[in-house]
Parts: C-alpha cells; sequence; structure tokens
C-alpha cells in the first residue's frame, strides 16, 4: 500500500502500471488502502471540530460535543467506502460503453486509488478554516482529475487515447454527482435526524 502511495504523487505512471498488475494478482488488494486512508479525514474532521472549533462571529469558538462529532465521523467513514463502491460499479457500468472489461474489484480500487489526494487533504480539518477548506480542496480536485485521467487508459488497458479521454470525462462528471449527492444527504442526515451538540 504504501509504496502505491507514494508513487501516485511521484511517479503516477508508474504507480497506475504497478496498482494494475497488482490487482490482476490479487483483486481485493485495495481493501487495506481504501479503508485505512479513509481514516485520515474522519479523525481529522473529529480532532478539528472537538478540540479547535470554528469561529462563526467575531472570536466566538464554537465546537462539536465529542457525541456528535462522532456521529458525523461514523456517517462521514460510511459515505466514503459506500462511495468509492458506487463509483466502482459506475465505472464498470461505463465501462459497457468502452473496450474495456474490468471486474468491479478493479473499478472499486481504482476509485479508492484515485480519491487518495482527497483523503490526504483531509488533514485540513484539523483546523475548520472555510478558506483552508476551499484551498486543500481544489488542489486535491486538481490531483485527482489528473490522476483519473492517466490512470483510465493504464488500468483499462485501453489503447485508443481519446476513447481513455471520453471514459475519463464520463467518470469525472459521476464523480462529481456522486460526491455532492452524498456529502449533501449526509450533512441533512446528521443535521436534521441526529440534532447535532455544540460547545461553546
Amino acid at each position: 500500500m504504501s509504496a502505491h502511495f507514494i508513487d501516485l504523487f511521484t511517479h503516477p505512471g508508474h504507480a497506475w502500471r504497478a496498482i494494475r498488475d497488482e490487482e490482476t494478482r490479487h483483486p481485493r488488494h485495495y481493501i487495506a488502502h481504501l479503508v485505512l486512508l479513509a481514516l485520515i479525514p474522519v479523525v481529522a474532521l473529529f480532532v478539528g471540530t472537538t478540540q479547535v472549533g470554528w469561529s462563526l462571529v467575531g472570536d466566538e469558538i464554537v465546537k462539536l460535543s465529542p457525541s456528535s462529532a462522532l456521529q458525523l465521523c461514523i456517517l462521514f467513514y460510511g459515505s466514503i467506502l459506500i462511495g468509492a463502491v458506487l463509483m466502482g460499479a459506475f465505472i464498470r457500468w461505463m465501462s459497457r460503453s468502452f473496450d474495456a472489461r474490468p471486474s468491479l474489484h478493479q473499478c472499486i480500487g481504482f476509485a479508492g486509488y484515485t480519491a487518495t489526494p482527497f483523503f490526504i487533504a483531509g488533514l485540513g480539518a484539523l483546523y475548520p478554516s472555510r478558506w483552508l477548506a476551499l484551498a486543500v480542496l481544489l488542489l486535491a480536485a486538481a490531483y485527482s482529475t489528473f490522476l483519473l485521467f492517466i490512470g483510465i487508459p493504464t488500468l483499462m488497458r485501453l489503447k485508443d487515447e481519446q476513447q481513455g479521454y471520453l471514459y475519463a470525462a464520463c467518470v469525472w462528471g459521476v464523480g462529481l454527482l456522486l460526491l455532492v449527492t452524498a456529502l449533501v444527504s449526509m450533512i441533512l442526515f446528521w443535521f436534521n435526524d441526529l440534532m447535532p451538540g455544540y460547545v461553546r
């Protein structure tokens, strides 16, 4: 896992080839990467919302109670894992339109590895700030998009470059829609049904 993690940022082309070969030999190899790295934003969110807090008006600091933060983090973690599975299912379903026949596990793994920059960007939740969150999310989105566009042709063994770009563009659009839908649904459920508790 660590070798792929580092290579995704230093030698992404080589990383995708290694991931493809590894997933061919061991179809569930991605699970450790997804399950462990998805904990980064979750733990950071818990620490940031309970220990640091955020400012709404003036110097007033608002924090979440530990129980409310734990509920939010459990929902967030579940959303990440379910989102990766759904994204993998969409990637596999869309592969029918291209010259690719990946397994569901390969597609879920691809979704998990492509989301790696977002997992690292989750460290920004240690210090809840709108501007910091916006900056790290934009950087993560840009690099994830880069990984997506160079990873699809490699992992799916597509020989037609144009097909690869079209496939990646379709995956990007579905991923954005799924991300927004999952996060908004999670927040609305947490806010309206679980009634968060605040510490001022």
